[in-house]
């Protein structure tokens, strides 16, 4: 199997989603995405990056002093070398994320990695490429996340919540869009519809507004 992949970039921050939000992590992105979602906040990544051996990547991550990994994109699992890595950093004794879109199958991924699942809302313009498949794929610790950034992305994700189960399967995250104005109205929405689910803000944003890089 392919041991090399592209990497936009490693560097340590604070945790800035999911139910880790606050922990200090260390971040790799890696290069390209086959989705183009209209609110993407990580477009240097599509192209922008330099090969480095899996072995490489690891030893960049041992120098961040950070056991909290993340592993993100672009999308992640758009190169095979992306198992190969997870694996070798669990085998460092490393506690794994993966940030990955619902339009690639999951199964693969090894298990011990907490897989954060992306299903793209209609507003993402990418609604047709999820993999609803990867619903029966998750385990414990897996988490779900939909984009919210209208009512209309809101009816959406509810419906899916309650057509899937998706409460009953694992935490379920949903965010708004940052440049958009739901941010309030997400939060009243659910308090309406006493929704199963966890509301999140983009913390690292709140920590370093207009930083794009690098946090």
């Amino acid at each position: 199997m392919e041991t090399r992949l592209r990497v936009n970039e490693i560097f340590r921050s604070v945790q800035g989603e999911s139910t880790h939000a606050g922990r200090p992590c260390t971040f790799v992105r890696l290069t390209g995405c086959p989705l183009r979602c209209t609110y993407c906040d990580t477009a240097y990544a599509f192209h922008e990056g330099r090969w480095m051996t899996v072995d490489e990547v690891r030893t960049a991550v041992g120098d961040q002093g950070c056991d909290l990994v993340e592993v993100t994109g672009g999308e992640p699992l758009a190169q095979a070398a992306t198992l190969v890595l997870l694996a070798r950093l669990l085998e460092d004794g490393r506690e794994v994320l993966l940030e990955t879109s619902g339009a690639l199958p999951i199964g693969e991924v090894p298990a011990g990695v907490r897989r954060i699942v992306d299903f793209k809302t209609p507003g993402s313009g990418e609604e047709e490429r999820n993999d609803w498949g990867n619903v029966d794929l998750l385990r414990a610790g897996d988490e779900v996340k939909f984009v919210i950034g209208s009512r209309r992305d809101y009816e959406w994700a509810r419906q899916k919540i309650r057509e899937h189960r998706l409460h009953e399967r694992t935490t379920v995250l949903l965010s708004p869009v940052w440049e958009s104005d739901v941010r309030r109205e997400l939060a009243e929405w659910m308090l309406e519809d006493r929704l199963p689910a966890r509301y999140q803000l983009q913390l690292h944003k709140l920590i370093w507004p207009g930083v794009a890089r690098g946090v």
